[in-house]
């Protein structure tokens, strides 16, 4: 049970904070808060501290408004010192991380007289390796060889001289202290290609026997975690490391309480870290470049004993996987029924297809390709093994004819190929299993695709739910877990959350009140329109036509958003606006999303209006208070994209059940969506604005009126039609 000195010191935190920021408490806030240190006052320890009791995860929508920092951080800081834990704080964006090491935590001890440290952990490939930063910049045919041994699937050469210049820069900024060697600090833009060559993972990683360990930036950022009392991290991360067992990096979970800030995300992003993926062509083309560089490397050097011959046996076994991947290749095109469809990207367009193989069952040929293909790069994975396990005895100095120096160099290389062989090996393995009678079974399907750099043939592998996933490395091992984002419940339930998450059933799920008055601050407004949203060339012409009211009948600057549910669409209307109303849109596609609102913000504050056209990353996550958004367009109600494969798999899954997967996935994930959505207009009590949905079927498709009593309460303006009902 909570006892009297935490809720005292909560209660006094609390009560400081307000006094300090001259606010009054917040309804939501404070329940939210006393949620949160009940459920982790009723956790039963032994006699060491280890969890003894049941699962302790708790789920709380709290509304925009709500102010969810400080309503985790207090009572969590507090339980997590008295229980001699450490707090995990996830968040699924950049910005809200940002935030909560910038300025939300650093507030939070000045207002409130807790004392508590805190740090930013990042990845392994947020940080740069000196190792390879020296490496390249030694002679030219070594950095030549480095990058083609490193290189990724579509990776190319061409700039390999441009980046030598940058990467002396990083390394001089370094030595004279003016950068801590992480991406994040860098001053200018990076190219993904420039940093993946400098960065590495811990199948490269020497560690401890690397001769730079000393002053390496990734070791140096990981003493701060061991010491910190509140480690702030992003999703991906804490899965990642959950997924190695925990401890990795993070916490041990038996000795943490995690919270999952923007908690909506974590059971996709837990089906995205197990997803498996490889490129046919891609990988043979780079398995015929490992084994060039592989003889080029034995040609350099005589290495000694079971080394070299181990080496010397790899290149056989890297052409006869090749050899099956080009069969492999053949069999799935004349398997898979490839109807291609244009893609529209920022880059531009692309001829795609995919085929799913139904209910996740491979064909027999298949599945014996896969065994051998499984076998081959277990073969080599444990080839390579070997290998770098000798490698690791010379950084020690404990074999005969090969120096550290020398093993230095090449560890780095065998570990990112065993790597690489690891990944294949995964994938292949899920081709070859059948699912587990009852459970869900995994989706699996191929991508083919067709650019200006040719075509490729992809193949993967995931699960279509991350329950059973989260139960083993989160729900069950954590010492608590708190979930919690503005939209977790979907129609006024939690059964959407818990059927992809899997929480434990005896989970307590909240919903904690905005403090924001809805009614009184907007309104929504559903207009007259006679198109229907699944006949695209319609609905985008009928929004051509509306758009250029609804953008200029503002009687001040001011700012609005525009969101839409594809990018086709998007550009198809931005062509049919007229110039002078083009000159005040700023399009996604155009900047980056730190640039696009930056300069959103600056129209908005020389006096002019300011027209966003985005697409779904900016229905949530970004923040634009006051005059930089009253008022926020949607061109449809949000429904997913129907030909995604692992969606499709869950439908087909639930189907099979007797179930409804358009009520239970397809509806229910909207209607998130739009809240979202909705959710850009007011960003504080003092917000005022307006919500358009240019999409009929909220008022009058049966599924309609679920979602719009799911939304937050605005004023509603439903203007009535002649024309037929839209269905």
């Amino acid at each position: 049970m909570l006892d009297e000195s935490q809720k005292k010191t909560i209660q006094k935190a609390y009560s400081a904070f307000l006094e300090s920021k001259k606010l009054k408490a917040r309804s939501g806030q404070k329940q939210m808060i006393a949620e949160i240190a009940r459920a982790l006052g009723d956790i039963k320890t032994d006699s060491e501290g280890s969890r003894i009791s049941d699962p302790s995860v708790t789920v709380i929508e709290a509304g925009t408004g709500t102010g969810k920092t400080v309503g985790y951080v207090l009572p969590s800081v507090v339980m997590a010192q008295a229980a001699k834990k450490r707090l995990v704080i996830a968040t699924a964006t950049v910005t809200l991380q940002e935030q909560v090491i910038n300025k939300d935590l650093p507030d939070i001890i000045l207002k409130t007289g807790l004392k508590f440290s805190y740090t930013l952990a990042k990845g392994r490939g947020r940080y740069a390796c000196l190792s390879k930063l020296d490496r390249l910049l030694q002679e030219e045919e070594a950095t030549a060889s480095l990058m083609d041994m490193f290189a990724y699937d579509g990776f190319t050469l061409e700039s390999d001289q441009s980046s030598l210049a940058l990467y002396q820069n990083m390394l001089e900024a370094f030595a004279a202290s003016k950068w801590e060697g992480d991406r994040d600090s860098w001053p200018d833009a990076l190219e993904d290609q420039q940093w993946r060559t400098i960065t590495t993972d811990h199948a490269q990683c020497s560690g401890r026997r690397c001769g730079f360990f000393k002053n390496c930036p990734f070791y140096k950022a990981r003493a701060d975690l061991e010491h910190a009392d509140v480690v702030v991290a992003n999703h991906d991360l804490v899965l990642a490391d959950l997924a190695l067992g925990g401890g990795a990096i993070l916490p041990e979970p038996k000795d943490a309480i995690y919270v999952f800030d923007e908690g909506h995300h974590l059971p996709d992003k837990a089906i995205g870290h197990f997803t498996c993926q490889t490129r046919v062509k891609g990988t043979a083309t780079w398995l015929e470049r490992a084994g060039r560089n592989l003889q080029k490397m034995l040609s350099q050097q005589a290495l000694p004993g079971d080394l070299g011959e181990f080496l010397e046996r790899l290149q056989p076994e890297f052409d006869s996987l090749v050899n099956a991947l080009g069969h492999t290749r053949e069999m799935l095109h004349s398997i898979a029924q490839f109807e291609p469809r244009t893609q529209f990207t920022p880059q531009g367009e692309s001829q795609v297809a995919h085929y799913r193989f139904p209910e996740g069952v491979i064909p027999e040929e298949l599945r014996q390709q896969a065994e051998r293909l499984k076998a081959g790069f277990s073969k080599c994975s444990g080839m390579l093994e070997k290998v770098a396990s000798a490698l690791n005895d010379a950084m020690d100095g404990d074999v005969p004819g090969i120096d550290r120096w020398q093993a230095e160099q090449l560890y780095p290389e065998i570990g990112g190929m065993l790597s690489r062989m690891e990944g294949h090996f995964q994938l292949w393995l899920t081709y070859t299993m059948k699912d587990p009678e009852g459970e869900p079974p995994s989706a699996r399907w191929l991508k083919w695709s067709e650019n200006s750099f040719g075509e490729e043939l992809e193949v993967f592998s995931s699960p279509i739910l991350s329950s059973r996933t989260l139960w083993q490395t989160l729900w069950n091992p954590a010492y608590a877990v708190i979930a919690t984002s503005a939209t977790l419940a979907a129609l006024g339930s939690f059964s959407r959350f818990r059927m992809r998450s899997g929480v434990p059933t005896e989970s307590k799920c909240v919903i904690v009140p905005s403090p924001f008055l809805h009614q009184e601050a907007a309104s929504l407004v559903v207009p007259a329109m006679s198109s229907n949203p699944k006949n695209a060339e319609e609905h985008t012409a009928e929004l051509v036509e509306l758009l250029p009211d609804l953008l200029n009948e503002a009687d001040h600057p001011r700012g609005l958003l525009v969101l839409f549910s594809s990018r086709r669409q998007m550009k198809d209307v931005h062509f049919g606006m007229d110039a002078a109303l083009q000159d005040n849109i700023l399009l996604q596609d155009d900047y980056s999303r730190q640039e696009l609102l930056k300069k959103h913000r600056q129209n908005i504050d020389d006096g002019k209006v300011s027209i966003l056209f985005g697409l779904a990353s900016l229905a949530e996550g970004i923040d634009l208070p006051g005059h930089y958004c009253e008022h926020v367009i949607i061109a449809k109600i949000p429904f997913s994209v129907p030909d995604d494969p692992v969606e499709s798999a869950l439908s087909e899954w639930l189907e099979a059940q007797g179930r409804n997967p358009f009520m239970e996935i397809t509806v229910p994930d909207a209607a998130i969506r739009l809240i979202q959505a909705c959710g850009r207009l007011l960003r504080t009590e003092q917000d005022r604005g307006r919500i358009t949905l240019l999409d009929r079927r909220l008022v009058t498709a049966r599924y309609g009126q679920m979602i719009l009593n799911s939304l937050p309460p605005f004023q509603r303006v439903i203007e009535p039609v002649s024309t037929t009902t839209i269905r």
